[in-house]
């Protein structure tokens, strides 16, 4: 059973307290040790034949035991649903510090904890990451120029940050130096990165300082030959890397080959390429390529996609090219520059469907594709093929880091691909490539690939074409070590893109930073489309006006009396001999009340009613307007401002947020409650933190709380047990996350005033503000907030975002706080079992 954490918020904030962390261990798939079966079964018929399977690859009748464990794995692969789903990256759901704010340089320190793992640098002190193998890529998205008050003045139209990341914290006022504070930069120069000792290209000669028994094709393979169903993906590893799968989500509309053969290690090999453009739609196919063992290409066509394509993905490419692809031979993914141009397409005919015709026509039962990042390519194929080698999974590396195409064909076959000089990359070229690795792969096995030492030629080719001189792979484990030290050690580089400025002119120093400078936002939104799938890390850099400091102060003075105003409420009429101590009474049991007062203008007895949180107002309205208080039936509302207009909308959304939708708020709890808790908890499924605020001054608990669930539906069902008979609590769903309060409390005080009362800015901000109630900044915050969505649904499942409003800082007129938002992609309903108090 797992323990929930417990919460307690005091004046500087209690830390959330994990006795222990959860240990998780991969299981292997049956998949594997049936593909193992299958191949040690054709080798114990090779020695009983004699004969040579790789030779003339002549086929003979299929041992019967080989049908019967084929059978035995597709009748599993059928019962998918009834194996454990395949584990995810995701994050802590408690995260943070009583007053939620987090430091650059805990920010940091999750980078690089997401970069290296946990056997290289500390875990972050500050939240969990789970399945950290599971992680894929971290993309950070840094809006300058706004802050806290920015996102909660504009809270309606930054709609998709609000639905989509769970996890929002306080960032400080930022120095002058924000990008260099979060990714470690601050005392670093450019040339700080760590000194390498002279060497020369590793070669087959230096094998005797390799230890074999540590590569990970070793590992994987053995050190012996293997025939080629053991370098088959299996069923597991397809689900991994999102291989499109008969009857799975998302892909039922996917065409099968007709494919349904069984598989031998005399099964043909197939290369198979596709060129890619983007559409209104997403990634859709301009041209494949299919080449036959012996390199004979038997089809190559160019495909017009059905949608409006919007970016060819055309580049050319030059010497000397900051995209040169030597320069980094290490990435998650290739990199798509198709050499399609529209003048190609114009008098193409042929269609997607017309392609799946094709080669369900040209594939034989038996066939096996062979491809790098073939899933890409099925996926754009829309097309389902159970049998395929994908080159960069077959020459496996550690941390499930990969090597690019161009590169294995230079290390392993001698080939130059992608040359410079050409428009693209030519699709018959890569499938060609490709085929030949599996090949060379089945012929000298996995020990001669390991020999090669591709990791220190990798790093000494990296560095060779960046200038710089080559090294011997160290791991980085001092505290001071930066994000690019960091890659670096891993052979990988960063993607920063962002108009220019002095941050950009700095990191373009570094080898390692592949920094893209440019004109306009817009301009940075479409180069951050076509890079960021390329880059394990990328920083995406939005750059925005600020507002004038006094007009700034105006703001943060309007949206603490709107959060004010929202949190008060007017209930009456009452009658003048009805029990105040009574009534006080019922209106303090659905939260703390910071004050309460008559409303002597009107002719009836009115109460004014200020509460400590934004749920007790809301509350207090649902539960007692129109009820019958001492023979009259009062009315309880907010006041009614030009601030309150659409507070009804407002007090929705917020209910919807992704931060809140899982937590409820609870008042009336005693001190026992949190041992009440425990004694239950069985009752309360998912629980997974309870969160009670404390006074400031004499640390005492108040008679409120939040308890937060892994998901809404054990969260309501938690409220409707508690608001029960054997209870007797109220409460309803969240509407302000903890991060919040803190930051309304660290407002300035301001002028008393009765709620209500319009500002009246000073004359030289009137036209200011006129500007500021326009649809301007408010079409700013919705088209940028989308703009970063689509980025976003572009990303793999398993890739880090976080989203950064920086803030400012100014002696004279006053600092404001960040906000950062984050989240893993797809990382929603991932369990956390194990947790403890």
């Amino acid at each position: 059973m797992s323990v929930p954490y417990v919460v307690t918020e005091a004046a500087a904030g209690c830390p959330v307290y994990p006795a222990s962390l959860p240990r998780y261990q991969d299981s292997r798939a049956r998949g594997v040790l049936l593909g193992r079966e299958a191949s040690r079964i054709m080798e114990t018929e090779k020695e009983k034949t004699g004969g040579h399977l790789g030779k003339g690859r002549k086929r003979r009748q299929v041992p019967n035991q080989l049908v019967r464990a084929t059978e035995a794995r597709r009748a599993r692969w059928a019962q998918e649903d009834m194996q454990p789903e395949a584990k995810k990256a995701c994050l802590s759901t408690v995260l943070f510090a009583g007053n939620c704010e987090i430091t650059h340089g805990q920010l940091c320190e999750l980078l690089k904890y997401a970069v290296l793992g946990k056997s290289i640098v500390p875990r972050p002190s500050w939240c969990q990451i789970f399945h950290l193998n599971h992680l894929n890529n971290v993309v950070v998205f840094i809006l300058q120029g706004m802050s806290q008050l920015h996102f909660y003045k504009f809270y309606m139209e930054f709609e998709f940050l609000r639905k989509t990341f769970r996890h929002k914290f306080c960032l400080p006022p930022p120095s002058s130096s924000f990008l260099a504070d979060i990714i470690g930069l601050q005392k670093k120069k450019a040339g700080d990165l760590p000194k390498t000792s002279e060497g020369s290209l590793p070669s087959t000669s230096s094998k005797a300082n390799i230890n074999l028994h540590d590569d990970p094709i070793i590992q994987k393979y053995g050190s012996d030959k293997v025939g080629l169903t053991r370098c088959l993906l299996t069923m597991e590893e397809m689900k991994m890397f999102r291989f499109p799968l008969q009857g799975f989500p998302d892909y039922e509309n996917f065409i099968p080959t007709k494919c349904n053969g069984f598989v031998t290690d005399n099964s043909p090999l197939f290369g198979l390429d596709c060129e890619i453009c983007l559409t209104s739609k997403g990634r859709e196919v301009t041209r494949i390529s299919l080449v036959a063992e012996g390199g004979c290409c038997i089809m190559d066509e160019l495909v017009k996609p059905d949608d409006k394509i919007v970016d060819y993905l055309t580049r050319t490419f030059q010497e000397g090219n900051l995209f040169n692809i030597m320069a980094c031979p290490f990435v998650f993914f290739i990199e798509s520059f198709s050499g399609i141009t529209k003048t190609i397409l114009n008098s193409v005919t042929t269609k997607l469907k017309d392609v799946q015709r094709q080669l369900r026509t040209l594939l034989p039962p038996d066939a096996v594709l062979v491809g790098h990042l073939l899933d890409l390519d099925l996926r754009a194929l829309k097309m389902i093929h159970p049998y395929v080698i994908d080159t960069s999974l077959l020459y496996v590396r550690e941390k499930g880091r990969r090597f690019k195409l161009k590169f294995l064909a230079k290390a392993i076959l001698g080939k130059d691909i992608h040359r410079p000089n050409r428009l693209g990359h030519d699709a018959t070229e890569d499938a060609r490539t490709a085929l030949e690795l599996a090949q060379y792969f089945l012929k000298y096995g996995p020990k001669k690939i390991a020999e090669l030492n591709l990791e220190s030629l990798g790093s000494h080719q990296k560095l060779q074409t960046a200038g710089q001189k080559p090294r011997n792979r160290t791991e980085v484990q001092h505290p001071n070590t930066s994000i690019l030290e960091c890659l670096n050690s891993m052979g990988q580089k960063l993607l920063f893109v962002a108009q220019e400025t002095d941050a950009t002119t700095k990191l373009s120093s570094y080898g390692n930073c592949e920094t893209i400078k440019c004109l306009s936002n817009k301009e940075v939104f479409d180069q951050a489309r076509v890079e960021v799938p390329l880059f394990p890390f990328s920083i995406v850099q939005f750059s925005f006006e600020s507002y004038s400091p006094v007009l700034t102060e105006e703001m943060s003075k309007r949206m603490k009396t709107k959060w004010k105003e929202m949190s008060t409420v007017y209930a009456g009429p009452v009658s003048k001999t009805c029990s105040f101590r009574a009534l006080k009474r019922l209106l303090k049991s659905f939260g703390p009340i910071q004050s309460m007062s008559f409303v002597l203008e009107t002719y009836q007895l009115y109460l004014c009613v200020q509460y400590e949180v934004l749920e007790a107002a809301q509350l207090a309205i649902e539960s007692l307007n129109g009820i019958m208080v001492d023979g009259i039936y009062i009315k309880v509302q907010r006041p009614v401002t030009e601030l309150t207009l659409d507070c009804d909308i407002l007090v929705n959304e917020l209910g919807r947020d992704s931060e809140n939708r899982d937590t409820i708020y609870l008042s009336g709890v005693s001190e026992s409650f949190k041992e009440n808790m425990f004694q239950q908890c069985d009752h309360f499924p998912g629980l997974e933190a309870v969160i009670l605020p404390k006074y400031l001054e004499s640390g005492k608990q108040k008679k409120y709380c939040f308890l937060k669930f892994k998901t809404s539906g054990s969260a309501q069902r938690a409220l409707s047990i508690l608001t029960g008979k054997d209870w007797k609590l109220k409460g309803r769903g969240a509407l302000t996350p903890r991060h919040l309060h803190e930051w309304l409390r660290s407002f300035s005080p301001e002028s008393r005033r009765p709620p209500g009362l319009r500002i009246i800015p000073c004359p030289s901000e009137q036209q200011a503000l006129q500007t500021l109630k326009s649809d301007h900044p408010k079409i700013a915050a919705w088209h940028w907030g989308q703009k970063i969505g689509k980025l976003y649904h572009n990303m793999d499942p398993g890739t880090l975002c976080l989203v950064l409003l920086p803030g400012s800082k100014s002696s004279i007129y006053g600092s404001l706080p960040g906000l950062g938002l984050m989240g893993i992609k797809d990382e929603e309903g991932c369990t956390t079992t194990g947790m403890a108090l």
